[in-house]
């Protein structure tokens, strides 16, 4: 009998999904110990979670992967051919249609932006810009938004901080996709118009260790580059040669229930609370409460207004929000979740939901 630690291991399933898979009735372990719910599977079984990874990995259905585990093993293999090879001809058609529809999306992106070059001038500011901001501010701000950045190396345009200077503000912004943070530092100096700059984690860890103690610094933009002065101190790059993705267009989310939390106790429930266990990692399912608060579900808990979110994410966003209480925003089990600082509304996070697959 295989631990699910050792099945983990040996097959390249997370125990997280190996637990997924079993609630799922995919991949149900030969023994449950009685009293310590720990799961044990059998030698063959090392084989069925080698398949499953590939058909997971080719975006099988589970209800599809359900039927092919099931006739794995048999003697007769029809049936596990007839659904691969109706899930591939899925797999074709899909990508023909996607082709056809990234091509047509395609043209009219290359249309819109022949058309928008010329009204892009108001957005970068030509010259040099310079702002004098506090360094507290500025080590507060970035605290506040570093780990939402990307390090997802095909999305290059996500792997650093936005710097978006407008007059005397300086709004930070990261995002990851799954989740975003901003923050907001008044500044002195700047100028007309609005410049933007993608500085890269590298160069926004070196500006974070820069800001380590009180006083202004002085933040330079100069076309693509970037330069903090701390006294006779600085440090300078390039900024990324990418577009950050419009954040404004974010922010507005629907009115939900909002929640005064104490953070510490809330962590610790989280920590030591129910999980639920999905592909992409252990989920804390959350519930607005009838006093104004908001419970964590056990694993098992129905009903509509059920939101689940990566557990470790929320964890990082309480930890950025650097206050003993903060407030969670819940809206529809679709709608993103806000972390928001009940003394600061431009410094805050977004994440996003997982869809529970019951």
């Amino acid at each position: 009998m295989r631990s699910i630690g050792e099945m983990a291991r040996d097959s390249g399933l997370g125990v997280s999904a190996l637990r997924f898979y079993d609630r799922a009735g995919v991949l149900v372990p030969a023994w449950v110990d009685p009293v310590s719910g720990y799961r044990w599977y059998e030698p063959g079984q090392l084989d069925e979670a080698r398949v499953l990874v590939r058909l997971r990995r080719a975006g099988m259905p589970l209800a599809d992967v359900r039927l092919v585990l099931a006739g794995w093993s048999g003697a007769d293999g029809e049936l596990v051919r007839g659904l691969l090879d109706a899930h591939l001809s899925r797999l074709e058609r899909g990508l023909s249609d996607a082709r056809s529809e990234f091509s047509a999306l395609r043209a009219r992106l290359d249309h819109r932006e022949n058309v928008m070059t010329s009204l892009r001038t108001d957005t970068v500011q030509a010259g040099t810009v310079r702002l004098s901001v506090d360094a507290n501010a500025l080590a507060a701000a970035l605290d506040a938004v570093r780990f939402a950045v990307s390090g997802d190396p095909e999305l290059p345009m996500l792997g650093g901080v936005l710097f978006d200077i407008e007059g005397e503000s300086l709004r930070v912004v990261a995002t990851d996709r799954y989740r975003m943070a901003l923050a907001r530092v008044r500044a002195t100096g700047g100028g007309e118009g609005r410049v933007r700059v993608v500085v890269p984690t590298a160069l926004v860890d070196a500006m974070r260790a820069l800001v380590g103690g009180a006083g202004p610094v002085l933040l330079t933009v100069d076309g693509g580059r970037v330069t903090l002065e701390s006294g006779d101190r600085q440090v300078a790059g390039q900024g990324l040669d990418h577009d950050f993705p419009d954040y404004r267009r974010l922010l507005a989310l629907p009115a939900g229930h909002r929640a005064d939390i104490e953070v510490a106790a809330f962590r610790k429930t989280l920590e030591a609370g129910p999980v639920r266990s999905a592909e992409s990692g252990d989920l804390s399912v959350l519930r607005p409460a009838d006093d104004g608060t908001v419970a964590l579900c056990a694993d098992g808990t129905e009903g509509p207004d059920r939101v689940a979110v990566n557990r470790q994410y929320l964890l990082d966003a309480l930890r950025a929000g650097a206050r003993d209480r903060l407030i969670l925003e819940l809206g529809a089990p679709a709608a993103p979740i806000a972390v928001r600082r009940p003394d600061d509304e431009d410094s805050f996070s977004i994440l996003m939901p997982v869809r529970l697959e019951d």
